[in-house]
Order: structure tokens, then C-alpha cells, then sequence
């Protein structure tokens, strides 16, 4: 037992915090609640109203409605007045919390804390016996992931993130070979393949479930100029075949990054492109003490 003397002050400070970490804890979980019964979209079209209503505009159980509305009020993200047994969700807050928010819609974000917890059990048992968890167990993870994608990556693809590299789009449009490196559920490729229909693209993921939902939204419209593959990036053996070569949100989820970083550069053209976008964090743990996202990220 450690002799360090105790900082009472110091204690109740982060006793507080805990309590905090509990309540946000609730919150998120609520939160993405909210987001896939359509909570927050209906209630961001209604002046303030009753849980009936807001039952009824969601096409939802009010009893669950009412429970819900409940710990969105104590936690400060729905406006409540007693006398009226009205509910209001201000539009501040709307702002972040619905679909016609993207790309700022958080509740999208907070889906991902219960696919985490879905997991717990197993992750314990690779503290206790080492191993690791596999995607397949994450139940929901690529259909989560790919709305996140779809309203960070997908949403600003062609205005803003291809236009980044100087005559990019000229290229695609004429026609190049791209690949992109865990592709996840193919979204950004899909919309890309589409939009240049003379250029030829390959993605590669290692979960069967995210290449199959690729797969199935490719035949969905009908994109004959793309193809998805099951493959372990780690192990990309592919010399000088691609013009451009991206990775949205991939490379940091990586067992061995340099490895696929080598991969993908011996697989570029001599004048091809490799376009990355990734979290603005650090492999050196001080230096994200201060990133607003530290602890979930």
C-alpha cells in the first residue's frame, strides 16, 4: 500500500470528475439512442411538445419516449418546462445532434461507445490471456463507421479533399488506376467510381462483412468500374500498378502501419499520389494531453 499522503482536495476534485465521467457515460449511450430511433430529427422540427407528440412525430412507444426525454433533460441536452409537460430540443443544440447537421452531427460519433461496450467481455479476456478481439465481433462497427465516414470523408470527397492535390481531378476524370487501403463498407470508392466513370478502382479491406456491404452498394448502382477485394493491407505486394493510392481513417487502426506505408509506396506509379487522411494525433503520448478528443481517441 502506497504511503504517499492523500490531497484530500485532490481526491474529491477527481471524485467529481468520475461522476462526470458516469453521468457523459449515460449521456452517450442515451445519445446514440437518440440518433437511431430519430429522436433528435423529429423533435428538431417540433416547437416545444408533450412526450406524446414527440412519440407520435417519431412513430416511436411514449413510455420509452418519455424515459428517454427524461435523462436528455437532467443532462442538459432537452429543454424541459414542468407546468406545460412540454419538451424542446433548442436548435444550438440541434445543430450537433441531427442529420441535417452533417458534418457536425456528434450523436453519429456517439453510436460508436455501445458498439465498444458490445465487446467488453472479450476484451477482457485478451487482458487476461492475450490475443485480440476480432472486427467481426464488433457487432454494428462498419455500419457505424461508414455513416461517419459518410458524413466526414464521403460529404467533402470531391469539393474539398481531391481538389487538395493540384490537377487530381483532371486525371480521374481522363482516367487512372486507384486503389484505396481499407476501404471499410466502400463508401468513399463507391462515390468515386461514379463520379469518374474512366478510371479503374480497387479496394482492399481485411473484414468480409465491410467488402460484402462495398460490393452489394456497387451492384446497387449498377458501378461496373470498381472492385473489392478481402485482402490484409500488411501484405500489400503490388509494384508501380496505381496512379493515386488513398487511405481515409485507415492507417492509424493498423497492427504494423509502416508496413502497410511501404506496401502502398512501392505500389505507386513514379508520378502516382498517395492521399491520406487520418487523426491529428501523436505516437508520443504527451503530446496529446491536450487533444480535445485524447481519451476516446
Amino acid at each position: 500500500m502506497s504511503t504517499e499522503a492523500l490531497d484530500q482536495n485532490k481526491a474529491e476534485e477527481f471524485a467529481e470528475r468520475m461522476l462526470g465521467v458516469l453521468n457523459d457515460g449515460a449521456l452517450a449511450l442515451m445519445t446514440s439512442i437518440g440518433h437511431r430511433a430519430g429522436l433528435f430529427d423529429a423533435m428538431a422540427g417540433l416547437p416545444p411538445s408533450t412526450s406524446e407528440q414527440i412519440a407520435s412525430a417519431a412513430n416511436l412507444n411514449e413510455r420509452y419516449v418519455r424515459e428517454w426525454l427524461a435523462a436528455m433533460v437532467v443532462g442538459g441536452v432537452v429543454e424541459h418546462d414542468p407546468e406545460d409537460r412540454t419538451y424542446h430540443l433548442p436548435p444550438e443544440h440541434a445543430a450537433f445532434l441531427t442529420r441535417a447537421a452533417t458534418p457536425d452531427n456528434i450523436a453519429v460519433t456517439a453510436q460508436f461507445i455501445p458498439v465498444l461496450a458490445s465487446v467488453e467481455d472479450r476484451i477482457v479476456e485478451s487482458f487476461q490471456k492475450g490475443g485480440g478481439v476480432p472486427y467481426s465481433a464488433y457487432t454494428r462497427f462498419h455500419e457505424v463507421m461508414a455513416e461517419d465516414s459518410g458524413q466526414t470523408v464521403v460529404a467533402a470527397l470531391t469539393d474539398y479533399i481531391l481538389p487538395l492535390v493540384p490537377g487530381l481531378t483532371g486525371r480521374l476524370e481522363a482516367g487512372i488506376d486507384v486503389l484505396d487501403v481499407g476501404c471499410g463498407s466502400g463508401r468513399a470508392l463507391n462515390l468515386m467510381a461514379r463520379k469518374f466513370p474512366n478510371s479503374r478502382f480497387t479496394g482492399y479491406d481485411f473484414s468480409e462483412e465491410a467488402i460484402a456491404r462495398a460490393r452489394t452498394a456497387a451492384q446497387k448502382h449498377d458501378t461496373t468500374n470498381v472492385r473489392f477485394e478481402v485482402k490484409d493491407v500488411a501484405t500489400l505486394d503490388e509494384e508501380a500498378r496505381y496512379d493515386l493510392i488513398t487511405t481515409f481513417d485507415a492507417v492509424h487502426d493498423q497492427a504494423d502501419p509502416a508496413a502497410v506505408l511501404r506496401g502502398i509506396a512501392a505500389a505507386l506509379r513514379d508520378d502516382g499520389v498517395y492521399l491520406m487522411q487520418d487523426i491529428a494525433g501523436s505516437s508520443h503520448l504527451h503530446n496529446n494531453l491536450d487533444h480535445p478528443l485524447g481519451p476516446f481517441m
